[in-house]
Order: C-alpha cells, then structure tokens, then sequence
C-alpha cells in the first residue's frame, strides 16, 4: 500500500485556498487580462500548482 505524501498535499491544498478568491472571480468573468492578473498576483500558490506532479513524485 502506497503512502500519500503529507508535503505536497499540504501545500497544494493552502494554494487552492489562496487562490479561492480568484478561482471565483474567473468564473464570473473569464478573460486573459484576468488570468494575467491572477498569475501576477499569486506567483507562489501558481508555482506550487504547476510544481505539483513534481513535488508528488520527489516525496514519494
């Protein structure tokens, strides 16, 4: 039985609630200056998302 990693789940689960805010602002009004923003804004959690199948596959 394989272990879930503690590390990686834990920081992609605070980017997401950092990125609440925005995740909903999009959806309301989708477009590219919008996401630019967002990216601008929120370069870590953004990072840490993108990271992710990295960070799962270092931690196992």
């Amino acid at each position: 039985m394989s272990r879930i990693p503690f590390v990686p789940v834990v920081l992609v689960l605070l980017a997401l609630l950092e990125l609440r805010t925005e995740f909903l602002l999009l959806s309301d009004h989708f477009t590219m200056a919008a996401v630019i923003a967002a990216v601008g804004r929120h370069p870590l959690p953004i990072g840490v998302l993108v990271l992710a199948p990295e960070l799962f596959n270092r931690f196992r």
